[in-house]
């Protein structure tokens, strides 16, 4: 199964949840089913961050029904990925993938 390159940011208290790391470079396999050969997007990028990356405990600080959760600022390549088909989008080779949180304690 071939792979695709991508990187990912974390911030505003995410990075906390991938082991104090704001940027990775990750390669995800290019399918998220190999039985029907469907691209992966970037809900299966979510749920390959969590499987594989986060270290901590606390998923539901960061996924909410299986999509990242109300407050998460996602940003694809500069871009809202609501312009972009939000969790739809299929990821392409050098896609970068920005997760910011937007909300703060006080």
């Amino acid at each position: 199964m071939a792979a695709r390159k991508s990187s990912q940011s974390h911030s505003g208290g995410l990075e906390l949840l991938f082991s104090n790391q704001r940027k990775h470079k990750v390669s995800i396999p290019s399918t998220s089913d190999a039985t029907t050969g469907q691209p992966s997007n970037v809900a299966f990028l979510i749920k390959w961050l969590c499987d594989n990356l986060m270290r901590d405990p606390r998923k539901e600080m960061f996924v909410l029904d299986d999509t990242a959760r109300p407050g998460i600022l996602v940003l694809i390549n500069d871009a809202d990925w609501e312009l972009e088909g939000e969790e739809k989008y299929e990821l392409q080779a050098g896609d970068e993938v920005v997760f910011v949180s937007t909300l703060h304690g006080g």
